[in-house]
């Protein structure tokens, strides 16, 4: 059953008044509301409709009734489709909002040698905007290549080698050799490597290129050997997703949130974030989705969520991209009540700064 014009005023009316107080509303409550024009009477029947249809529920014995998940996801569909057919006018919006956030430009802009740290930089930042956890995952490194690798030598039996990958991800290792390598040598196995392994990703290095690199490695052939070992396995470790969070503690903020076992459960996730990466897949997979596309922003609501200890809350994630195919996910978790517009404008805000500074590197 498509519900009527008067059924979403008053829908819309119960849903803004509980993201605003978070405490039930009744039907005198609606009636006062500026622009409503209806009796309380009608008010009740409407409710009484919009329960039955599940859009909203009476959470005890008082008149008052507060969204169920069915009725915020009515709420963010409409919100969503708004944001999407006035382009003009969103980004007039988005513009004021720059303007405001002088603080996370600051914060963003700051000079920074890994892209990890301007990641932890975007969770705190935003999680101070917000007043709700946040979360922000490296790019999913599933085929990403090698840009470039620099050999250095450090002392005896030790050499520096730096990975650059693409988006400018930068890995360190420092490799122990079995042998002295001259500064000659050294050049030479650079020049062989970069030759060799540039443009490549992992699943690319395969046997015969490995093998043929060590038969051109001549006399340093061990030498070669242990180098390729430690650079794959850098490599390899880059590919393993990571997850910054913060704010954690705002969610005792809010009363639903607050119960002793619920928080704790939801403080856990967020701190051990092992649960986090089947969210974090979850909302890049779903961004190729027709709905999805123009904003990237996915919002789960309650059960829609993959994490278990989230169940109470709702995630908004957007999909930033270093370069093609390397992806990863900004997240903000909160109550259901939680201002959706306020998080769907810092995210895409937060997206179009993060693309400013990776254009700038």
């Amino acid at each position: 059953m498509d519900l009527d014009e008067r059924k979403v005023k008053i829908l819309k009316a119960i849903i803004k008044n509980y993201l605003e107080t978070g405490e039930p509303v009744g039907s005198r409550t609606i009636s006062k509301l500026e622009g409503v024009n209806l009796s309380s009477a009608t008010i009740r029947n409407e409710m009484a409709d919009l329960e039955e249809l599940g859009y909203i529920v009476q959470p005890h014995t008082s008149a008052g009734r507060i969204p169920s998940d069915k009725g915020y996801r009515f709420y963010v569909d409409d919100m969503m489709k708004q944001r999407e057919s006035s382009v003009s006018k969103r980004e007039a919006k988005v513009s004021i909002k720059e303007a405001e956030l002088d603080n996370m430009k600051e914060s963003l802009d700051e000079q920074v040698d890994k892209v990890e740290e301007l990641l932890q930089n975007v969770a705190k930042v935003l999680a101070n905007q917000t007043n709700y956890a946040t979360m922000v995952s490296t790019p999913k490194f599933k085929g990403n290549k090698l840009k470039f690798i620099q050999l250095s030598s450090l002392e005896s039996n030790k050499i520096l080698a730096v990975l650059v990958m693409e988006g400018n991800l930068i890995r360190n290792k420092v490799i122990k050799i079995s042998e002295d390598i001259s500064q000659e040598n050294l050049l030479k196995l650079n020049i062989l490597l970069n030759t060799s392994l540039t443009g490549l990703t992992l699943e690319e290095m395969n046997l015969s290129i490995i093998s043929k690199m060590e038969s051109q490695a001549g006399e340093h052939y061990n030498l070669i050997k242990e180098v390729l070992a430690a650079i794959v396995e850098t490599i390899s470790k880059a590919d393993s997703l990571k997850i910054y969070t913060s704010g954690a503690t705002n969610i005792f903020k809010y009363p639903e949130l607050s119960d002793s076992e619920k928080a704790s459960e939801l403080i856990y996730a967020l701190e051990e974030k092992n649960d986090l990466s089947s969210l974090v897949l979850d909302s890049v997979e779903v961004v190729g989705d027709e709905n999805h596309e123009d904003t990237g922003i996915q919002v789960y609501i309650g059960d829609e969520t993959p994490v278990q200890s989230m169940k109470d809350c709702s995630v908004v994630t957007a999909t930033y991209e270093l370069s093609d195919g390397l992806k990863g996910t900004i997240g903000i978790i909160g109550p259901k009540r939680m201002d959706y517009e306020k998080v769907v404008e810092n995210l895409q805000n937060i997206r179009s700064q993060l693309d400013n500074v990776f254009k700038k590197t």
